[in-house]
This record gives C-alpha cells, structure tokens and sequence, in this order.
C-alpha cells in the first residue's frame, strides 16, 4: 500500500510538475510538499511512515551532504530519491554512496522522471540524468553560504583555504563552487570572480 510521499523542492514550477506525475502514478499516495529542510522535517514529525522522499540536492537548509546522510539513518524505510540539474558523475555517485535510492535529472523528459520514479520505488537502483550543457538554473538567488564561498573566489582563495575560512570540508566548498557556476551562468572560477565585482 502507497503511503506519504514528500515532495522536497525549493521550485515551485518543478515541485507542481512533480505533484502532478506522483498523482498520475501513484493515485491513492498522501503527498506532501516541502519547499525547505525545516518544512520536510515538520512534515516528518507528522503521523505516518513516509513512503518516499524526493528530495532536491540543492535545497533551502540542505548546505552539506552529510545532512542526507542524516536524512538516510532516520528514513530507514523510505525511498529516497535524490533530483537535481547536476550532472557531476563524481558527485552523483557520492549521493549514491550516502544511501540515496536513485538519483533522476530534472532536465530528462518528464515521462522519463515517472517512469524513474517508479523504477526507483520498486527497488532498482537507479541514475538517470542528461548532460545539462548550457543550461542554467531557474534562480539567480544566491544562498548566504554561496555568497561566502563567491567572496573568497573573488579573492583568490582555493577550495581548501575556502574550507578553512569557512569552517567546511572541501568537498563541501566544491559543491558549492559548481552551484555557483550554475547559478551565475559562468563557465569558470575566474569569471565568477569577476561576476562577483561588478554585481555585489
């Protein structure tokens, strides 16, 4: 039997795509929405075994990766399922190693996120994404963390000065560093440096 499914994305447009293709699919599922990692962990005080999590890996409240690690020891029993525009093979296959379920592109038709989707829940292990090219993220908003981590490009700082100054690991930093390049539509550390001095 379906249960709660959790729809956790800071988009509003995907989120409402998402709600749609879960409700086609799985009808008799109790879905939630949560646009922030405050707003999945109300929902996850709430009765109910949480069927599924499909969580976005660049999410309000989610600044490292060791908080899906968290995320995997208290959903034991859930389906977790990690989205996102990153087509980083390396750090796709870090969340696998954290104990993501599948991980699905959302840059992929939509009715291949559903039949993923479905795919992931029945137990198959499951990477399905596209190269995104040049595709930029949806938001130009950057995080406060990422404006940090953007002011100690700008002055020259390599990722593992960055994780010192920051007090962060350096996976982390470049983690953040390739959000940066998306969400800035640059191609390089260098131009988001000069990014940085003409617009903050």
């Amino acid at each position: 039997m379906t249960g709660r499914i959790i729809i956790a994305d800071d988009h509003p447009m995907f989120r409402e795509g998402m709600l749609r293709t879960v409700q086609r699919l799985l009808p008799e599922a109790v879905v939630q929405e949560a646009g922030d990692l405050d707003g999945v962990h109300a929902l996850l005080r709430e009765d109910g075994e949480i069927d599924t999590l499909i969580l976005d890996l660049r999410f309000p409240g989610l600044t490292c990766l060791s908080q899906l690690a968290e995320l995997r020891q208290q959903l034991r029993r859930t389906t977790l399922i990690v989205v996102s525009m990153v087509d980083d093979p390396a750090l796709i296959d870090q969340v696998m190693a954290l104990g993501a379920d599948g991980f699905i592109g959302k840059n992929i038709a939509p009715d291949e996120i559903g039949q993923a989707l479905l795919a992931i829940r029945e137990g198959e292990v499951l990477v399905k994404f596209a190269p995104s090219g040049l595709l930029p993220l949806d938001t130009h908003t950057l995080t406060a963390r990422q404006h940090d981590v953007l002011r100690l490009i700008a002055q020259g700082k390599t990722n593992k000065e960055i994780a010192k100054a920051l007090d962060i690991s350096p996976f982390t930093v470049r983690i953040h560093v390739s959000s940066l390049l998306r969400a800035l539509d640059v191609p390089s550390r260098a131009a988001a440096a000069v990014k940085y001095s003409g617009e903050f």
